[in-house]
């Protein structure tokens, strides 16, 4: 565990501009959210019992008031630049670049809890309980998110199949 402000920031800098950039759909949002919640961050680090824990609920909650705010936004995909930040391809196939373009709209068009319980649980491996910590409700409500964001899923990955459209430049 770091014992001081700038060592967590080190630490943990890179997996939260991840866990941003695929809430928000956008990495420029991302750095701006984490930017504001470490300054916050800094100034009551000294009270902060559980950083890890605790400044990762403060990204999810600025993520949250962000999606307030933009509520009528409409969400467009990502360029393939911008998807290679979040996850990059494993080769230049153009079936892994639609299915993950296609997955990446279809987690963009969940409601902000079921999508935020997702992240957290299939791109940054947290357990229910670390998950209900992060949105501070219960684990019940965590499996209850996730069962139907998946359901969710599961049904639009059906209704929209994914063709190949050929190579990404």
């Amino acid at each position: 565990m770091p014992a001081t402000f700038d060592e967590f920031v080190a630490d943990r800098l890179d997996g939260l501009l991840r866990y941003a950039t695929v809430l928000t759909d956008d990495p420029y949002l991302a750095q701006d959210i984490v930017q504001e919640v470490l300054l916050r961050a800094q100034q009551r680090w000294h009270r902060i019992e559980s950083p890890p824990t605790y400044v990762r609920r403060m990204v999810t909650n600025e993520y949250f008031s962000w999606r307030r705010r933009l509520a009528v936004r409409r969400v467009v995909p990502s360029s393939p630049e911008v998807l290679d930040l979040v996850s990059p391809p494993v080769s230049d196939h153009a079936v892994e670049y639609d299915e993950r373009d296609a997955m990446l709209d279809r987690l963009a068009k969940l409601p902000r809890k079921q999508r935020a319980a997702i992240v957290l649980r299939y791109y940054e491996n947290y357990s229910d309980e670390e998950i209900a910590a992060v949105l501070r409700c219960a684990t019940s409500t965590v499996r209850s998110q996730i069962s139907r964001a998946l359901a969710t899923l599961r049904e639009t990955g059906q209704s929209s199949s994914v063709q190949p459209t050929g190579a990404r430049k």
